[in-house]
Parts: C-alpha cells; structure tokens; sequence
C-alpha cells in the first residue's frame, strides 16, 4: 500500500511519517458473495459455506495478536453477510485490535449503518468505475446506486467511508469519474489497486491495462494528489498491488521539489515497498495463511496449527526470502538502484507469468 497523498504532506511539511506498528492481516472469514466480480482472487459466490465457526474465529483472533497482527481488514467475499460480524468486530477491539472493513456495501441499510461505523475505523466500498461499467463489472445491475447510497448513508450517520477502485482495461476510462464523484460526496478516502494476476484475475489477464495505460493513470493520480495537497482538500490518495508507484512518484516529485528529494526518497526506504510476509499476511476462507491474498503458495493453515507459530516461524523458507531487505529478485530488479524503495514488488505476478517467485514484476512500467 502506498500513501500518496501522506507521504507528500508529511515531506513538504517536514513532519514524521506514519509508520506500521505491528501486521495487517486480510482476513477473508468467509467466500460467500451476492456478486461475481470479473476480477475475483478468491472466486466468491453465494454457493460457499463458511469453515469458520463463531468460537474459532475467536480463537484465531487470540492467535494474531500473539503473533503482532494489530490491524485485521475484514474481506471475503462479502465479510457483512456473516450474522456474527459485530461480535468478531468486537472481539477484536477486546484484544486490542483495529478493524477496517471492506465490502461491496450493498447490505448496508439503515437498520445496521450505525452498528457499522462504530465496528470499524475504515469503511471501504468497491466502486468500479461508471455506472454501466460498474454492473458490468460485478454482474449486477442497480449495484451501483446501491453501493453510492450506502455511501451517502454512511455519511449522514457521521461516519467515514473510501472508495477502492480496481484499474482494468474495463475501468481504465472511468478513473477520472471515481476522482469526481469522490470530491462531489466529500470521500475521504480513494484506493486504487492496480490488478494482480490471481483468482478471476488471472483468468482474465488481459483485462489488465499497458505499461503505457499506467504511467497516463499514475500522472493524473498524482496530479490530483499535488492538487489535493495545494487546495488543503482532505482526501487521502492511496495506491496498491505496484509499489513501483513510489519510484514513479518520486521522479516526479524531484523535479517538482529538488529541495525536499532526498529527504523523500529517504521515507521511501523506510517504507520498503512490498510488505507481504513481512507485515502483511491473508487467511483465506479455507484457514490457508499466506503472505498475501494473491500469494500462489500457502505457509500454513490454522485449523492445523496456530496462527503465531506459522507466522512467527524463522525457518520457513518463503518467509525469510520475503523479510529480507532489500530482497533477491532476478531480471531487471537485480540491478535497479531502486529496488530498496519498491522491494521487488508482486511476487503472485511474477509467479503467474514466468513460473518463478523471485523474477522480476512483469507489470513494472519503471524505465518502459
């Protein structure tokens, strides 16, 4: 994940950047669905039936904040069509954990709008773009004034909501409309993910846009990020699934602030691009735990052992590799000069196209 519109207000006012204290975990607890999205990682679908009981999700909750976890994003599927979601919600804030939740919103309503925004520090609706092209997207029609009115109740019940937005060939026209709606409605927060070859997503690799389509959508993102922090509009611009955004942007910002380069570049480093394995990790549907959503191979899976002493165990050899920093990644990562700010990036992609977790990124647009 990287904080865009963060990292230029806390450079230019020369102001500490946040950091990570603890692991996020993505936590898909269940695969049961109300849509079929085209770019689906985990191919959910009502069909499913959920392996997670009310008193071990409680128990794995336990596990994770033994093992550092200090962030769970409640995914899926659709994590609000589990009956028990407030329950899990608050038993992680008794063991001090924070919770996000990301949802396609179409079972908000306003009998459960409150009980949601006090659940949840992050409130996350996916929004694919237009109208048309978002119920196209998600097989839908009519889901996507569903979702904006969820938006709009969410709002007038004081709460916080982002749009997450996935950038396809499909969605690649509709950027600017996500942009615009997001300062009509007063978002406070837009999260544009950048495809990643998995799931449904890698049964349609070729929704995926050209390097080219990239570097266009990373000028106008960034853009509206300069603009953003100009203007002193508070919405918070956040890419990810490509942390070689971070080199993009920083070229950018170098010219645009000489001055203040070096000490961005700097932050970057410190943010160490990928984190997967190193403070992220998924549990799938399934109890698999792995180092991302998108990971092709899983370390463990915790209906067979706890969750810290998967997490937590220095012998494992997919860890390791992932933690070390910068990592060894082959192709062109094994001598760009940048490889410490964005740490090779998606490890699942590169495994899709050439088989081998340690090549390079195939959709690094760097130097293209």
């Amino acid at each position: 994940m990287f904080r865009l519109s963060n990292l230029i207000k806390s450079t230019l006012n020369g102001v500490s950047q946040r950091s990570l204290d603890g692991s996020i975990a993505i936590w898909n607890f269940t695969n049961r669905c109300n849509l079929s999205c085209l770019h689906c990682y985990s191919k959910a679908s009502l069909d499913e039936s959920d392996r997670f009981t009310t008193p071990k999700v409680f128990e794995t909750i336990k596990e994770l904040k033994k093992g550092g976890v200090k962030f769970i994003i409640f995914s899926g599927g659709e994590p609000l069509i589990r009956k028990d979601i407030f329950d899990i919600a608050d038993e992680c804030r008794k063991n001090g954990i924070f919770t996000y939740l990301s949802t396609n919103g179409l079972y908000i309503n306003p009998s459960n709008v409150e009980r949601i925004i006090e659940s949840f520090g992050y409130i996350g609706i996916s929004i694919d773009g237009k109208e048309e092209v978002h119920d196209l997207f998600r097989g839908l029609p009519g889901s996507y004034q569903k979702s904006m009115k969820s938006i709009d109740l969410i709002h007038e019940k004081g709460g916080k909501v982002g749009i997450r937005f996935t950038i396809t060939s499909q969605t690649y026209d509709s950027l600017e409309h996500i942009f615009e709606i997001s300062e009509k409605k007063g978002i406070e927060k837009i999260y544009i993910s950048h495809l990643v070859y998995s799931g449904r997503g890698y049964e349609n690799l070729k929704m995926d846009i050209s390097k080219r389509q990239r570097k266009e959508a990373l000028d106008f993102i960034i853009k509206k990020a300069f603009d953003y922090y100009k203007e002193g509009k508070d919405i918070d611009i956040v890419t990810g699934n490509m942390e070689m955004d971070a080199i993009y942007f920083y070229e950018k910002f170098a010219k645009k602030f000489p001055e203040r380069a070096a000490d961005l570049y700097e932050r970057l480093k410190k943010w160490g691009g990928n984190s997967a394995g190193r403070n992220l990790v998924n549990i799938n549907s399934e109890g698999d735990v792995r180092p991302d959503p998108f990971f092709p191979v899983k370390i463990g899976n915790i209906f067979d052992e706890s969750f810290e002493n998967i997490w937590l165990n220095e012998k494992n050899d997919i860890l390791r590799l992932l933690r070390k920093r910068p990592r060894d990644i082959g192709g062109k990562c094994a001598d760009c000069p940048h490889i410490e700010v964005c740490n090779g990036g998606s490890r699942p992609r590169a495994w899709a196209i050439y088989g081998d977790l340690w090549a390079e990124d195939p959709s690094c647009y760097i130097y293209e």
